[in-house]
């Protein structure tokens, strides 16, 4: 098959060079003088004498490079970061020191004013299409990888604010591609170098697993931590060279998950969270819960998740209901009520077969009792087992029949090949069949996938087997014994006498392995158990220890029974002529005179046998007698045994101690989150009994109930919701869950940031005091030097105030110091090799590639449609984009109140322009209408309130529990944008234009909580843009003079943002208080605006509702309007 196009090209152009670039040789460098002076005077905040000696040598760049770096390939500007010294920052910048990876730097250390500075400057000096600064970096002497982008490193540092700065400009992280993607950049990237291929892989899924970048970039964090938990899982199973890396981010995320729940302060908030399902049904509260979020967290192996104090409380809740005060009772108690409900499992049954909504049908479906009589129903069927194994009916009439029951009794033994079930055992058939429609109906319902992937599911299907081939058998065995019957042959004869593999002898086997595996079934149940729970999941743990260890112990046993067998087998032949010698029965054996013959001729006659023998010999059943065979020689016994003795040392003193220190080592593992893993398989349990259906137990679960009449009756009819109704619940439960979710994540933010800050004093503290210091005293040197003082020498004393690290450092600066001379020369070595490549080879992999599979991907089209924008760090643009959209959303939605308030015919066609064809009347009346609408959603006292919170003050979470969709949404929309802002807006400020024309947008948003994006997308509708760039109609002359004003302020600003020095401050100063005397004033004009429109609306005869004399003569057409409203961005409307 011919290679693609793409392929051909890109291995046709496939180079190492880029690889090779890191095998270059750093060029050792020697420091001058003055360049030595210059980077001691920069590590120890000497910003005077720095600048003097860049000014001094301006004209010298041979004695005074600005880019020198010290031995450590750290340059001033590096080493001001490093001592978080903004003043030296800002002056090497303003003297065209090379930022290089400076940004990065910044990062590493969290120096965010050092992070604000430098992301000005790259988005003033950046030219389009050429790369960052950290990207043109010599990647020899670099200390970040290339594929480290700002973003990534804020997100492995998991710096909450650094994050949010580059976020708000609008920085990007495209997702990664997949383990097995095929596009050309995957495709290059691995051909160059695979290792680096994979690490960057590793970096990006590090970033995307960090707490604060989920927290600030997810709409629903708990989702995308579950969603990665499980991508992580099946990546360290792809790539085992770095499972430890992507089970450590696993455990990372699911860390962050259960952290959320620990942020939860009411039940509320809890089920809220665990019932969301944005595709399934949705959940109002006061419902029966759904836990749809529960069940993708078990699905996903979301343990400690699941087994959080919170999230098992309303668990135990949910599986005690219906039975209060039983917790609380004595075990005595607790044991008298179970045996109660497990005795009455028949009532119960019954009683909800005829009538499931009665209030005992209604207590069968309680989770607990419906535990409880399944559980009972199975006791009852392992009691039949017990039964049926013992032969209970013929004990029974040994014990208590007459004659004639005796008669009977000896004839069904006379009768026993072929006989018919008896009454136990077609009690154990009907129970064998209920089991397998509950099988049936359980794969339907979940799915074969999910079906096995739990390990009982498997267990129970093993089961059924054996007792469907057991029914089958027996089937076989009748059938065969009647047509013998009818053949005129006596069909009935001793058992001894059989056919080894007779029908009936088989069904005996499979019902034996059956009633195995029915038993142990005993052991799942136990799990509710908290003394019983832990116990079995630690043994169900080591089973994966002792399927490895037979693994192994199955290879050593067969290849020792080939050997045996091929020794042994001719002696063995011998022996069993020596037993089989009776004349007139050749296939009797001869016990009574050749005991011995009988008894060892089956150890190595066939590989089988050999191989039976070898297995109990582990347990010492063998002894050394089978060896002595009839005609053995000396060598071949010797040799035999030197064999037999290297496989009792093999297998049964290494391996098996083997086994015993494995399952020694798994249990203590276990043990030690015995707990978690405990919860966790009950709650497995527990949520199967949460659901809906298969509430009858076996064998009543045969038997068609009332339930399933009223489903098959009401098919034809149309109970279902409309998709408008669907589509509101849908809503009003995504608002609901959002208000949540911002609410937790804004508690998890503020908890990490004031971990963040309960620290004592550190290294770095130390190190700032003394830079500090060390700033201060050159400063104050510097000014009485020019001021024509005497000053003291200070270069000899410098290492008074510097610690051991700078002491290190300034003697690497002063001796000369270097690194990497050595490994210069063997990476010159290594690159001048020159080695022919395999060309051929290299094609012969694409091509396989390619054709592998039996479907083939576009891989490339594939990621363009799933890769974002590449955009590192964004812009402000983007920033004040964003702030600028809020803004105008709040400003929507006042203006279409003051709209409906102002009762203006002309004014509510801004409203809704489809009024423009009624009368104006009509539009009086619409609006009356829409405000009475909206006074109702806003007088709603249901809604739950929300102290403290982290923002400063106090927030409102508007939780519905019921009513209209609109009014719901209408009131959770609200609390939304107060939960998203900080501060309140300019209420009439009219926004002409998206970007913000102020002097120097602020980078940070009020709220540390990301925005909704769906205010984003409302500003983007053809009414947003109509409302946002149409000017008022009536606007005061005072209004329009402080508008100019403030532009043309805003101007000034902007052309001295370049100057940073005291008197820009000082504007600013005066700026932001005409700013907030302005706001004020709006306020004021506002509130008297209102007061005269309840004025007029108090007033009977008011002017704007009298129609003309005219219009009452002329009858009112009734009219159907809708609209869109520009406040909620829905269709709204009635008829009037």
């Amino acid at each position: 098959m011919n290679p693609s196009e793409s392929q051909q090209n890109l291995l046709a152009n496939e180079t190492r060079a880029a690889s090779m670039q890191s095998l270059t040789p750093p060029q050792d460098y020697c420091l001058g003088p003055v360049e030595k002076h210059f980077l001691l005077s920069a590590e120890r905040g000497d910003c005077a004498t720095v600048k003097r000696l860049l000014e001094e040598n301006k004209d010298h760049p041979e004695l005074l490079n600005i880019d020198c770096v010290d031995p450590l390939n750290r340059s001033a500007l590096i080493a001001a970061i490093e001592n978080e010294n903004i003043d030296l920052i800002k002056l090497l910048l303003d003297l065209g020191i090379q930022v290089k990876d400076a940004l990065l730097h910044a990062i590493k250390e969290e120096y965010v004013e050092a992070v604000e500075i430098l992301l000005e400057w790259e988005e003033k000096n950046h030219a389009a299409g050429q790369p960052y600064s950290w990207e043109a970096v010599d990647r020899s002497s670099s200390n970040f990888t290339p594929d480290i982008t700002p973003l990534i490193l804020a997100a492995h540092k998991n710096n909450y604010e650094i994050l949010k700065i580059l976020l708000d400009r609008g920085a990007t992280l495209p997702t990664p591609h997949d383990a097995r993607c095929g596009c050309d950049e995957c495709v290059t990237s691995s051909e160059q170098d695979s290792l680096r291929h994979s690490q960057a892989r590793i970096n990006a899924y590090r970033a995307l697993t960090s707490p604060s970048l989920i927290a600030l970039s997810s709409r629903d964090p708990l989702l995308t931590a579950f969603e990665l938990s499980w991508e992580l899982r099946r990546l360290s199973k792809m790539e085992q060279e770095f499972r430890f890396e992507y089970n450590e981010m696993r455990e990372q995320t699911q860390t962050f998950a259960t952290s959320l729940l620990d942020h939860a302060r009411t039940s509320l908030e809890l089920e809220i969270m665990l019932n969301y399902n944005p595709h399934g049904d949705n959940w109002e509260p006061g419902e029966r819960q759904t836990l749809d979020r529960l069940k993708l967290a078990i699905k996903y192996k979301q343990k400690q998740f699941v087994a959080h104090p919170n999230v098992q409380q309303l668990l135990a809740a949910i599986w005690y209901d219906g039975l209060p005060g039983f917790r609380r009772k004595s075990m005595i108690g607790q044991f008298i009520e179970v045996g109660k409900l497990g005795a009455m499992f028949p009532v119960y049954s019954s009683i909800y077969m005829v009538s499931p909504t009665s209030p005992m049908g209604l207590f069968m479906k309680k989770p607990f009792v419906k535990f409880i009589c399944h559980s009972s129903s199975y006791a009852f069927f392992l009691m039949l087992l017990g039964m049926a194994s013992q032969r209970i009916e013929y004990l029974v009439i040994e014990l208590f029949g007459n004659a004639w029951m005796h008669e009977i009794l000896a004839g069904w033994k006379r009768r026993e090949r072929g006989c018919i079930p008896g009454f136990v055992e077609s009690g154990v058939i009907i129970y064998v069949i209920s089991l397998v429609m509950g099988e049936m109906r359980s794969l339907w319902s979940d799915g074969l996938l999910d079906y096995i992937s739990d390990l009982w599911n498997i267990v129970d299907f093993i089961q059924n087997v054996f007792y469907v081939i057991w029914i089958m058998l027996r089937l076989t065995a009748f059938i065969v014994v009647q047509r013998e019957y009818w053949n005129g042959m006596d069909p009935w004869y001793p058992r001894d006498q059989w056919h080894a593999f007779d029908p009936m002898l088989l069904s005996e086997g499979a019902f034996a392995a059956g009633m195995i595996f029915s038993f142990l079934k005993l052991v799942h149940i136990f799990s509710v158990n908290p003394h019983l729970g832990p116990l079995q999941i630690s043994l169900g743990r080591m089973i994966i220890d002792i399927i490895k260890f037979f693994f192994i112990y199955t290879l050593v046993l067969f290849a020792f029974g080939c050997g045996m067998n091929q020794l042994m087998w001719y002696y063995a032949d011998l022996e069993k002529m020596k037993c089989y010698n009776i004349k007139d029965f050749p296939d009797l054996p001869n016990f009574d005179d050749q005991e011995k013959a009988c008894s060892i001729w089956r150890r190595f006659a066939n590989l089988f046998e050999t191989s039976q023998s070898l297995f109990w010999a582990s347990f010492g059943m063998i002894d050394l007698m089978s060896f002595d065979l009839t005609g053995i020689k000396s060598f071949t016994r010797f040799w035999a045994l030197l064999m037999f003795g290297s496989y009792s040392v093999i297998n049964v003193i290494v391996l098996l101690n083997m086994l015993i220190a494995m399952m020694s080592n798994s249990y203590q593992i276990i043990s030690e989150r015995a707990d978690t893993e405990w919860k966790f398989a009950r709650s497995h349990l527990w949520m199967s009994y949460f659901e809906d259906g298969d509430t009858v137990p076996p064998p009543f679960n045969m038997i068609p109930t009332g339930k399933t009449f009223n489903k098959l009756l009401s098919c034809s009819k149309s109970g279902r919701q409309t998709r408008s109704l669907i589509k509101k619940s849908r809503e009003k439960a995504l608002a609901r869950h959002e208000t949540v979710m911002r609410l937790l994540i804004r508690r998890y933010v503020t908890a990490e940031q004031r971990k963040r800050d309960e620290f004592g004093i550190t290294e770095d503290d130390v190190m700032e005091i003394r830079q500090d210091i060390s700033t201060l005293r050159y400063e104050l040197i510097d000014i009485l030097r020019q001021n024509g003082m005497k000053t003291p020498s200070v270069d000899k004393q410098d290492a008074a105030l510097s610690g051991k690290k700078g002491r290190v450092m300034e003697r690497r600066l002063q001796k000369d110091f270097q690194i990497g001379i050595v490994e210069g020369i063997v990476n010159a070595v290594i690159q001048n090799e020159n080695e022919p490549k395999d060309v051929f080879s290299q094609i012969a992999k694409a091509i396989g590639r390619k054709s592998s599979g039996s479907k083939k991907k576009d891989w490339n089209a594939m990621v363009r449609k799933n890769t974002l924008a590449k955009d590192p760090i964004g812009s402000t643009t983007e920033a004040s984009i964003k702030q600028t959209r809020r803004s105008i959303r709040r400003h929507l939605q006042h203006q279409a109140n003051s709209d409906l308030a102002s009762m203006d015919p002309t004014r509510l066609l801004d409203y809704n322009p489809n009024l423009s064809e009624v009368t104006p009347v009509t539009r009086i009346a619409y609006a009356k209408f829409m405000m009475s609408r909206t006074k109702v959603a806003d007088e709603d006292p249901e809604a739950p309130k929300e102290e403290g919170g982290g923002g400063g003050g106090s927030t409102r979470v508007s939780i519905m529990e019921g009513g209209e969709p609109v009014r719901a949404k209408l009131i959770l929309k609200k609390s939304l944008l107060k939960s998203a802002s900080g501060g309140s807006m300019d209420k009439d400020k009219t926004v002409e234009k998206v970007p913000s024309t102020e002097g120097k947008p602020e980078v940070r948003t009020p709220s540390p909580i990301p925005e909704d994006p769906r205010e984003d997308d409302a500003t983007k509708s053809p009414q947003g843009k109509s409302s946002a760039t149409k000017k008022p109609t009536e606007t005061s002359q005072p209004k329009k003079e402080g508008e100019d004003k403030k532009k043309g302020d805003e101007k000034k600003v902007e052309g001295d943002d370049k100057n940073v020095d005291d008197e820009e401050k000082k504007k600013k100063e005066e700026e932001e208080k005409k700013k907030k005397e302005e706001e004020e004033k709006k306020k004021k004009e506002e509130e008297e605006k209102k007061k005269k429109e309840e004025e007029k609306k108090k007033e009977p005869g008011g002017q704007a509702a009298k129609p003309s004399p005219q219009e009452d003569n002329v009858p009112v057409a009734t009219t159907k309007l809708r609209g869109k409203s520009k406040a909620t961005g829905q269709i709204m409307g009635g008829w009037i």
